[in-house]
């Protein structure tokens, strides 16, 4: 494949196969069209795509249904959890075999009126290091809950006020809890030049730039940070001051994506409290929600994988979903949601273990929130009776840092996602090289990654011919926009140029006589 060919898209192959397979075209005269930065994009078909996407989805959610609601016996609902854990652990593939030693160790500790933070870092790889603040409560009698949490997108991660006040509102209640930073936030900046300054700034860049580098090698980014949960729920767990009977999992947000991800993948959580994030995939695409790339888990929606079975991978332990009316994330979709789980639970003899909570305010973890939470954990662990958060002293970010000066990779010489991204590729290439594919074979196996639909050369599709407009400056006198049905619902547009008007289908070779076309495809249209 050369080089021009490497570069194109799906859609660039759909064009291509669209208009070839016209056939008989029989243009003496065509020339490209004038720099695509100097001429505005012609978009014939705005909410094709959406469109397109938004009925496959809807048609896969309702088959997707009919089984959940054909379920009717304990021993089936039984059945379908065990079936989604298996599934999960497909879209969660490859997670790593080995536990490697978490090398854990304590910086540092602040001393407060009914708890204590200490400040955290182990690895969940080998030299991957991961901060993180254990809030402990004092006075304690016998071993107490703990709680892994998981933050948002906060630029200061775990320090974020809202996580740093249910860390601490946990602790004031007699629940440890543990709260790491994410990659790419808090101390974890994955991208710093040579004077520690971010070279992507914000936490949505960094995660995004990470998972699509990692995409190219087989990793899911989502994967990663929700290793970095299950070591952290193994940290909390190696202290002797937890109660393995009690261990549960929250945080809100980007925090609630890894919550969600976390039930899902990981079997030891004992509850689990979701929050701003529990939808259905149906409701994200109507509304257009833009996500990061880990809160996409490959295969998901191949696998039959919605929100709620994420959450039925813990059925029947108890678990709350915390929602917000005013919030981006739809909250009919977590009343979806959990009407869905109440069922299962319902055959599982637990519709009292799953509850929904949906604050009156917007995205966040607010305080109202945070109180659902406490409440329904401490109805589980009966650590505390306390209906209100307790009074919250929010601490300056140096304090809860880890490290030196609050980045691991300067600080401690940490590997970086791309570590560990360039050398699974450099392991990737050599492994090609080793046993290079044919030219038949790297085109089939180009097609296969595209899932290019067969076509018959025999059989073009049909191609409407749409109505010219006169303000488009191309470098021909003529020109002309046929839309060509590449698949059911799908057009690709192709902009002829000629020396003549036309208005009609294209010119027919003569016939016995082949015709020759020479095909542009561009960015714009």
């Amino acid at each position: 494949m050369n080089d021009f060919s490497s570069h194109w898209t799906r859609r660039d192959l759909m064009n291509l196969a669209g208009t070839a397979a016209i056939g008989g075209l029989g243009v003496s005269r065509l020339g490209m069209a004038q720099d695509a930065g100097t001429l505005p994009p012609l978009n014939r078909f705005p909410r094709m795509v959406q469109e397109y996407y938004v009925a496959k989805v809807r048609g896969w959610e309702a088959r997707l249904l009919e089984k959940k609601n054909a379920l009717s016996t304990k021993a089936e609902a039984e059945a379908y959890v065990k079936d989604v854990r298996e599934r999960i652990a497909k879209a969660f593939a490859p997670m790593p075999k080995v536990k490697t030693p978490l090398n854990a160790k304590v910086t540092g500790t602040l001393d407060r009126d009914t708890y204590t933070v200490e400040k955290v870092i182990f690895e969940s790889r080998p030299k991957f290091f991961v901060t993180a603040n254990l809030y402990l409560p004092k006075d304690r009698k016998g071993k107490v809950p703990g709680v892994v949490g998981t933050c948002g997108h906060s630029d200061n991660g775990k320090i974020a006020e809202a996580y740093q006040s249910f860390a601490q509102g946990l602790a004031r209640m007699g629940t440890a809890c543990l709260i790491y930073d994410p990659i790419g936030q808090g101390e974890r900046s994955q991208y710093l030049d040579e004077d520690r300054k971010l070279i992507y700034k914000g936490t949505t860049h960094q995660h995004n730039m990470a998972g699509n580098q990692m995409e190219l090698v087989g990793e899911f980014l989502g994967s990663w940070r929700a290793w970095d949960g299950i070591r952290a729920l193994d940290y909390l767990l190696s202290r002797p001051e937890i109660d393995p009977r009690h261990v549960g999992v929250t945080g809100n947000s980007g925090g609630g994506t890894m919550t969600t991800w976390l039930l899902g993948v990981e079997s030891r959580w004992t509850m689990g409290a979701p929050a701003c994030f529990v939808t259905t995939w149906r409701r994200n695409l109507e509304n257009e929600l833009p996500q990061d790339n880990e809160q996409c888990p490959p295969r998901s929606m191949a696998l039959g994988l919605d929100h709620d079975d994420y959450l039925a991978a813990m059925a029947p332990k108890p678990i709350i979903i915390l929602a917000k009316e005013q919030d981006y994330f739809d909250a009919r979709g977590a009343e979806e949601t959990h009407a869905r789980l109440k069922r299962l639970y319902g055959l599982l003899g637990a519709e009292d273990r799953v509850q929904l909570h949906i604050g009156p305010t917007t995205h966040g973890y607010s305080q109202e929130n945070r109180e659902a939470m406490y409440r329904f954990f401490n109805s589980v662990t009966h650590a505390s009776d306390a209906q209100v958060e307790p009074t919250i002293t929010v601490e300056k970010d140096p304090d809860l840092w880890c490290t030196e000066k609050g980045e691991v990779i300067p600080d401690l010489g940490s590997k970086s996602v791309f570590d560990f991204t360039k050398a699974k590729a450099e392991r990737l290439k050599s492994a090609r090289e080793a046993k290079p594919l044919s030219e038949a074979a790297l085109k089939e196996a180009v097609k296969a990654s595209l899932r290019m639909p067969e076509r018959d050369p025999n059989s073009p599709p049909n191609a409407r011919i749409l109505r010219a407009r006169g303000d488009r400056k191309y470098p021909k006198k003529a020109w002309i926009n046929y839309a060509v049905d590449t698949e059911p619902r799908i057009q690709a547009v192709c902009t002829m140029l000629g020396e003549e008007s036309l208005y009609s289908r294209p010119p027919q070779a003569p016939e016995g006589k082949p015709g020759r076309v020479l095909l542009w495809v561009g960015d714009r249209s």
